[in-house]
């Protein structure tokens, strides 16, 4: 369940509630410890001489031998600490913070052996300030996303299952028969939060004036808990993201064209959690982007075989193959398959500039992500439509830049890893789809 939207609506406390109340085993999660600091000090105004305090372990205990306990996940790997700890509430404050491969691994151990006892996974927070934390969005979109193609009603139960490596919507709780496995569907909803719920905030004008000052933006996800509010974009962020909710409406808007398949790009995977994606582009409309588990794509012939069945007998314009790693052994085997296929190396040197011709790029990857930017801009860019997938829009909004004498440079790709999470793949896939030079069939 995720409770969440306004600033003020009492959050925090009902997960304190929640675990003084209903629950044998709780854990809070903050993605920072100094942020536990808080709801400790809540918990003590709450508990007071009922529980006993451990104060280097932060666990409350109860006589009955019910415990409360605060943890932080701070860094990516620290997620490891709690392998293995079993709690019947596993709750996260301010949600948007954490890593959605932190929340999913942690989740692991939501369990009990006692049968009587309810297990539950809670979380709250207000709409995110930034796309690292856009995988929420994607979770609870029936509720938050207005553009979400089955739209749920606020704290209506919804059912997903994890098939085949990916999530689905399931009809019902009822077990699923797949592949002689029984697959167990989980509930999920939403339930917003507003400050007008809150007795004390909801008559304190003076809140309500702290909240009303704040910046537009701001002002939209923290007074009403707007999650479609747009997100207050860093200085250096490369690709706009509003460019990008422009060019996925027009997705919404426009039906696919009837016109050959003009281009393919590949992002191979590095194995563990990384995926092998493939986008596809007919003209400037370009399709959902595919993608397979690392564990799927173990070699360059299963990867060119994969392409092949999406591909199938068409010709594209041109196929961008990133070299790396099994990339290129599977630029060999489609080479032979396809005439026009092109290897993509990040780190080969270039000479493009932007369109003010006053930035020059360190190298292809810096102009992989430029070329995109002003593909994008809506004045004189290629009026493209993407597809409305929150997880694209965060692989393209998430890298930053810097300039220097040798030109501009992108991030490496773990500095974005470790801010959203995961490896930018369905972005990049994209973004080769894209990448167009002279020497290549010119499109518009």
């Amino acid at each position: 369940m995720f409770f969440g939207g306004a600033a003020g609506g009492g959050k925090t406390f009902l997960l304190i509630g929640l675990a003084c109340e209903l629950h044998t085993h709780s854990v809070i999660f903050r993605r920072m410890y100094p942020n536990l600091k808080e709801i400790i000090r809540n918990v003590r105004d709450v508990i007071r001489d009922v529980a006993d305090e451990n104060k280097s372990d932060h666990i409350w205990t109860y006589p009955d031998g019910r415990t409360i306990e605060f943890g932080a996940v701070q860094y990516e790997d620290n997620k490891a600490n709690w392998q293995g700890r079993q709690h019947d509430l596993k709750s996260f404050d301010e949600i948007t913070e954490f890593t959605e491969s932190q929340y999913e691994f942690i989740c692991g151990w939501n369990r009990t052996t006692d049968t009587g006892q309810r297990v539950r996974v809670v979380v709250t927070g207000n709409p995110p300030v930034d796309e690292a934390g856009g995988w929420v969005i994607k979770r609870w979109g029936a509720w938050v996303n207005p553009h979400h193609p089955h739209p749920a009603r606020m704290g209506e139960l919804r059912w997903y299952v994890t098939m085949d490596g990916e999530e689905r919507e399931a009809p019902s709780g009822e077990a699923i028969l797949h592949k002689g496995e029984m697959l167990y569907p989980r509930s999920r909803t939403f339930i917003p939060s507003r400050l007008e719920d809150n007795p004390y905030y909801s008559k304190d004008t003076r809140y309500i004036s702290v909240l009303q000052s704040l910046p537009e933006e701001l002002r939209a996800k923290f007074l009403h808990g707007d999650f479609s509010a747009s997100i207050a974009q860093n200085p250096f962020q490369i690709i706009p993201t509003e460019w990008v909710r422009a060019a996925q409406q027009r997705w919404l808007e426009r039906e696919k064209p009837n016109v050959p398949l003009t281009a393919v790009g590949i992002d191979c995977s590095r194995g563990g959690s990384d995926k092998t994606t493939l986008a596809i582009r007919y003209d400037n409309w370009f399709d959902e982007v595919k993608a397979w588990a690392g564990a799927v794509v173990t070699d360059g012939a299963i990867l060119a075989e994969l392409a092949r069945q999406t591909i199938g007998e068409a010709e594209p314009n041109y196929i961008n193959i990133d070299v790396s790693g099994i990339g290129s052994s599977g630029y060999d085997h489609l080479k032979v398959m396809y005439k026009k296929v092109t290897p993509f190396n990040a780190a080969e040197g270039s000479e493009y500039r932007d369109k003010s011709k006053k930035l020059k790029m360190r190298n292809k990857r810096a102009e992989m992500y430029w070329r995109m930017r002003d593909a994008l801009d809506p004045n004189g860019g290629g009026d493209l439509a993407l597809p409305p997938s929150t997880e694209l829009l965060a692989d393209l909004c998430s890298a930053r830049y810097e300039v220097s004498s040798a030109g501009v440079k992108v991030e490496d790709k773990e500095e974005i890893r470790a801010r959203i999470g995961r490896s930018p793949d369905m972005g990049e896939a994209l973004m080769m789809c894209n990448f167009v030079t002279t020497m290549m069939p010119q499109l518009f």
